[in-house]
């Protein structure tokens, strides 16, 4: 059945090309009411498109210009947002292009890349854009040929008309179209319809990075721009003397700027400036607290024991439950910090002019560094602009703007275009990081081994909320309690790919397993005994759909084989995030009494997948980056200052620690929900849930390498 949706006209922009009669379908997010009309030429669009706002274009040709507003940072967004609108255009996907679209805050809503939002955000919206330009060019045709609307088809551009033999591609219609007032209300397709969506489509950037085009921030030059790499204060502490001497005498530095708690060395290049930057003697005082990881590690045992916690949910009566116990089980969970580790260093382009100002580069919120710049500047917002470029990783790291602010100051303290590039040690010293956090379980459980009471109690950072009091097992157990408790750190933290979850579903699942130990149970069973419970007597608000976590349980359990081979050790992780349901098991076999990861089979239920290639991406990304920081990954502290600051000292998972990824989606019938980031929160969980399996060893803290319960099984890890 076909959905219909209302498309208010001023949610359109129809724009006739003035020279050439092209058609431009912009589309207006916000849905103001006195959008910009501007009108342009087909050469323009297809030779200028960074610079054109409008949201889908279509040449005389034929040939499909499509604007992909949201930041691409490798989540796929710039090739699944165009097929979206492609497929109800019914367009050729041969004739379309794919433009990244600049900042607009008047044609584009939500235009930022962050929480696997943008395909949940946009899906209709998108739909709507394609629906109403095929109805536009439909209607043209109609008129032209003089038949009904009702009995013409449109497949790959072209648009057809059986009765009278009548065809023509798109573009033969635009002028006319572009005449022809937009409807109130578009007819969407059915699903089962789709002819694009739902097919393996290739990256649209794939032959540009093959070929090393510029397509990213680091890529970027402009004749003329100066250079500029930072010293940044370590956290808690602020410039008390500069001694740039040294630094200036460098061949190639044309100037030092000082601004806040930092120190820029700017020149013609990078290279002498990383020199310079070596030879500034830059003096520091505290600035409040200055923390090590030791400081850490007796602050959240401190917190967790006597802090004062803010109850986020509570069911029940959990004194009772627990005083009630046929037996508890207790478990404490810890993580280290972390950082991003993008693959491209941050790096920013900023112009700063008498009354407008120019930022180029990789971020994943253009209006969080345009809004910075106009606070820095005192320039208005409509007079700063926005180029978003293609992002070489961002995992969050890019949320922030700190590093556009750099480029901002530093172009205007020396009134000229600048370009800010960090290093690798600038990413890990500098940055922004992963919160470091610990969790207190609880379970109480009657004399059949039912969970009848479960406690929580998360330490975190910076008022951010360490748990997740609406997600699983909540709903399930009659009597819960969970409370956050918040340590104050000057040490910058960020979002990190799957916020709180990438370490609370370790924590979670990890004690599941425990609990079904105690409790005499299988691990599938426990679970699905619980999500029998929340389906028939749900308990106070949940965020899950019960269904679909029963559904990817069931389906991973049979995929993976589990319980059925003796010589097998499995272990299993269900989790809810963005939106999105993943269920995996870990499989380790013993080779010469040495446990060995062979495998981990993925289920996923996010809902619609749009395009297959990028969805098996996104899982596999998601959980060998799951994985390699739960193994491997570890970021401490000394007097403020990061102890590892290159990927000599910052363990990262190395291709050959990969095994055997195995992915499976369910289609439960669900418009398209998140995907860059829920395959990552399951896979640490099911990970230490099969080691424990094949070894008896429980893992309880995160990196897993640096354990004392690791250290003596010798794991490996082999593709099958």
């Amino acid at each position: 059945m076909s959905t219909v949706v209302k498309a208010s006209r001023r949610d359109f922009l129809k724009i006739a090309g003035t020279s050439v009669g092209g058609l431009v379908i912009g589309f207006n997010w916000f849905s103001c009411d006195s959008p910009k009309v501007e009108v342009i030429s087909t050469e323009e669009i297809l030779a200028q498109a960074k610079s054109f706002n409008s949201y889908l274009s279509i040449a005389p040709s034929g040939d499909i210009v499509i604007y992909s507003p949201n930041p691409e940072l490798g989540q796929n967004i710039k090739t699944s947002f165009p097929m979206v609108v492609a497929e109800e255009l019914d367009a050729d996907w041969e004739r379309v292009r794919v433009v990244q679209a600049n900042l607009d805050t008047e044609k584009y809503d939500r235009q930022l890349t962050g929480g696997s939002g943008a395909m949940p955000h946009s899906w209709e919206i998108l739909r709507k854009a394609g629906a109403t330009a095929k109805y536009v060019l439909v209607a043209a045709a109609a008129k032209a040929w003089n038949v009904p609307a009702g009995e013409i088809t449109v497949e790959k551009g072209i648009i057809s008309h059986k009765g009278s033999g009548k065809s023509g591609h798109f573009g033969e219609f635009v002028a006319e179209a572009a005449t022809i007032t937009a409807p109130e209300e578009v007819v969407l397709k059915d699903k089962k319809d789709f002819k694009i969506i739902g097919t393996p489509v290739k990256n649209v950037d794939t032959k540009e990075m093959y070929t090393g085009k510029p397509l990213y921030g680091l890529d970027f030059y402009r004749e003329g721009m100066k250079h500029a790499m930072i010293q940044r204060a370590p956290f808690g502490m602020k410039i008390k003397s500069v001694d740039d001497a040294a630094a200036r005498a460098v061949a190639g530095v044309t100037d030092v700027v000082t601004f806040g708690t930092s120190v820029a060395v700017v020149g013609d290049s990078t290279w002498p400036l990383m020199k310079a930057k070596k030879l500034l003697r830059v003096e520091y005082e505290t600035d409040g607290l200055v923390e090590s990881t030791t400081d850490h590690d007796r602050i959240f045992a401190d917190l967790m024991a006597n802090g004062k916690a803010e109850v986020k949910r509570s069911d029940g009566d959990v004194t009772q439950a627990f005083k009630n116990a046929a037996k508890v089980v207790v478990a404490e969970y810890q993580c280290p910090f972390l950082a991003h580790s993008p693959m491209e260093p941050e790096n920013f382009f900023a112009h700063v002019q008498a009354d407008k100002v120019e930022l180029i580069g990789p971020t994943q919120t253009p209006d969080r560094a345009r809004q910075a710049a106009a606070e820095i500047t005192g320039i208005p917002k409509e007079n700063i602009t926005v180029e978003i470029t293609r992002l070489g990783g961002g995992f969050g790291r890019r949320l922030r703007a700190d590093y556009a602010e750099e480029a901002v100051h530093v172009s205007k303290a020396i009134n000229a275009p600048v370009k800010v590039t960090w290093t690798r040690e600038d990413e890990l010293t500098g940055g922004a990081y992963r919160p470091a956090v610990r969790y207190r379980f609880e379970a109480a459980l009657d004399p059949e081994g039912n969970m009848i009471g479960y406690k929580l109690r998360g330490v975190g950072m910076n008022e951010a909320n360490s748990t997740r009091p609406n997600n699983f097992p909540c709903g399930a157990v009659e009597n819960v309690l969970i409370e956050n408790v918040v340590h104050t750190t000057p040490i910058t933290i960020n979002p990190w790919r799957a916020p709180v979850t990438n370490f609370l579903a370790y924590a979670e699942q990890s004690f599941l397993d425990e609990v079904a130990l105690e409790a005499g149970k299988d691990p599938v069973q426990l679970r699905l005994e619980l999500y029998e419970r929340a389906k028939a007597n749900p308990i106070g608000k949940t965020d899950y759909n019960v269904n679909r976590m029963i559904a990817v349980t069931k389906e991973v359990a049979e995929r993976s084989n589990w319980g059925k081979d003796p010589n097998v050790k499995q272990g299993l992780s269900v989790y809810f995030s963005h939106r999105s349901y993943v269920a995996q098991v870990a499989d380790i076999e013993m080779q010469g009494g040495t446990p060995v990861l062979k495998k981990i089979t993925a289920v996923t239920d996010c809902g619609m997948v749009v395009n297959p290639i990028g969805a098996n991406h996104q899982v596999r990304g998601g959980i060998v980056d799951g994985m390699g920081h739960a193994m491997y990954t570890n970021l401490t502290f000394e007097n403020g200052v990061p102890k590892q600051r290159n990927y000599d000292s910052y363990r990262l998972i190395r291709l050959k620690e990969v095994p055997e990824i195995e992915t499976h989606f369910l289609d439960s019938g669900f418009d398209p929900t998140g995907l860059g980031e829920p395959a990552l929160p399951p896979t640490g969980g099911a990970i230490a849930n099969a080691i424990f399996a094949a070894t008896g060893r429980r893992l309880r803290s995160q990196p897993f390498i640096e354990q004392k319960e690791f250290s003596d099984i010798k794991l490996e890890i082999r593709r099958a």
